[in-house]
């Protein structure tokens, strides 16, 4: 009984994580003619990619304007390459970075460790809103305004849960293999590209998607500062076609269609990283 009870409730919530995506597809494929028509069916009566190539910019105006579209236009090739590059940079370098101070604060000694590494758990506590103004002031300052070094250099080098994440895993790990390699004369830099990381790869990856998929949803901090057509990000182009479109009848059909087509990207990573994560998991003995 309790296990059908357990499968029921979690049936249940993935029905309730699900059904949100699925509304949005079934709305991209929706004419806009019968979007309200149609409004509690659970598939469009008369399903159609037009949101879909009038979004991609492969019909003019008139022939969106024909299927019931505002004739608002978006680079979406652009502005996939700009989150890519946004949110791929961000990644990369974030997870590096924090992989150096979790293992530092893990296996170094040096005066002030306890602190430096309370504050940044203190760090925790803060709100990202309180930080967003300093962060903005001392970008336009810099001259980095409608930049990719604007966009990027906050987020860049570190993040306190990250931090915090990997350093408690570096603390797992048995220092009888670094000193197994310290006898076959390998330095503690030598050590930790060549044998910590290569047994991180579990959290590594871990860190690296969520980091991944929080910068590509980012908003907020993209519109301040890259609202320039060419450092515009995905996010932000859809806002801005979503504001395109006339007050009185916004074009809710096509940006649902550039909803789906943003989370396409993400989607794949989650699908490849996701079995490549398992298969570290299982390298590196995590549980």
């Amino acid at each position: 009984m309790l296990k059908r009870v357990s499968w029921l409730a979690l049936v249940a919530a993935l029905v309730v994580t699900v059904f949100p995506f699925y509304w949005m597809i079934r709305t991209a494929l929706t004419p806009a003619a019968d979007l309200f028509r149609d409004s509690t069916a659970l598939w469009p009566s008369n399903p159609t990619l037009i949101n879909f190539t009038r979004v991609l910019g492969l019909v003019s105006s008139e022939e969106a304007r024909a299927a019931g579209g505002s004739g608002a236009e978006i680079d979406f090739v652009l502005y996939t390459a700009n989150s890519l590059v946004y949110s791929g940079l961000i990644a990369v370098v974030q997870t590096l970075c924090c992989a150096m101070a979790g293992y530092a604060f893990a296996r170094l000694r040096f005066p002030g460790r306890d602190l430096v590494f309370g504050v940044i758990v203190a760090a925790l506590m803060v709100p990202p809103i309180f930080t967003l103004l300093p962060n903005f002031v001392l970008v336009k300052q810099l001259g980095l305004v409608n930049t990719f070094p604007g966009l990027v250099l906050p987020s860049l080098l570190m993040t306190p849960f990250a931090v915090f994440f990997l350093r408690q895993f570096f603390l797992s790990i048995p220092r009888d293999v670094e000193e197994a390699a310290t006898l076959e004369g390998i330095g503690r830099w030598g050590m930790f590209w060549r044998i910590v990381l290569p047994m991180s790869r579990g959290p590594l990856i871990t860190i690296g998607l969520t980091t991944i998929v929080w910068s590509w949803k980012d908003y907020l901090w993209p519109l301040l500062v890259g609202k320039a057509e060419e450092t515009r990000v995905l996010t932000v182009g859809l806002g801005v076609f979503l504001q395109q479109s006339p007050n009185r009848a916004p074009d809710w059909t096509g940006l649902m269609a550039g909803s789906v087509l943003s989370v396409v990207p993400v989607l794949l990573l989650l699908v490849f990283l996701g079995r490549r994560l398992v298969q570290s998991l299982n390298f590196s003995g995590m549980k």
